[in-house]
């Protein structure tokens, strides 16, 4: 299946070639989501403002929970597949907890509690764009005010970027792990 829009192809403007040296490990081609959004320079700055992959409030491991279940609940391959290439070894997931992503539940004996209540909200969202009382207070016991705004703008943020990489059918990344 052939991408839905083609990707801008090089050279790029400076401030876009700036922006992949900046993102992208020296010698790796930009990711075809980034070349994508690169045919608009208006919308590949508003996408790469929108970044959350800073040190914030939340720990790398709690950010990658949160993508890696949000972006395998709305079938992103392309986006959950280049997040665990690159990051799942630095977060310290095992080969359950990968899987657990794509075809396992909150529940899992692969989790910790911690790491429970992060995917319960993501499923919460996912299935009702909203949180409960009972599972924003288990969220309120482990992490401040400004990490739960962090954690709701990350699940969305994964959300549109899942958006983005489905409606567009972008081929999967060659070196991207696999559903």
């Amino acid at each position: 299946m052939n991408a839905r829009i083609n990707p801008a192809s090089a050279p790029f403007s400076p401030e876009i070639q700036a922006a992949f040296d900046k993102i992208m490990p020296p010698g790796k081609p930009p990711l075809t989501l980034f070349t994508t959004l690169a045919r608009d320079p208006r919308l590949f700055g508003k996408f790469f403002s929108a970044s959350l992959l800073d040190r914030g409030h939340l720990t790398l491991r709690q950010r990658e929970i949160v993508i890696n279940r949000t972006t395998a609940l709305c079938k992103s391959e392309y986006e959950w597949g280049v997040h665990i290439a690159i990051f799942a070894a630095k977060a310290k997931f095992d080969d359950a907890q990968i899987a657990s992503f794509v075809h396992g539940q909150a529940t899992d004996e692969c989790w910790s509690d911690e790491d429970r209540v992060l995917l319960q909200l993501c499923d919460s969202l996912h299935a009702e764009c909203a949180v409960n009382d009972a599972l924003w207070q288990s969220l309120r016991a482990q992490f401040s005010e400004e990490a739960m705004l962090e954690l709701l703008m990350v699940a969305g943020f994964y959300r549109t970027v899942s958006y983005l990489t489905n409606a567009l059918r972008l081929p999967l990344e060659a070196d991207a792990a696999r559903f």
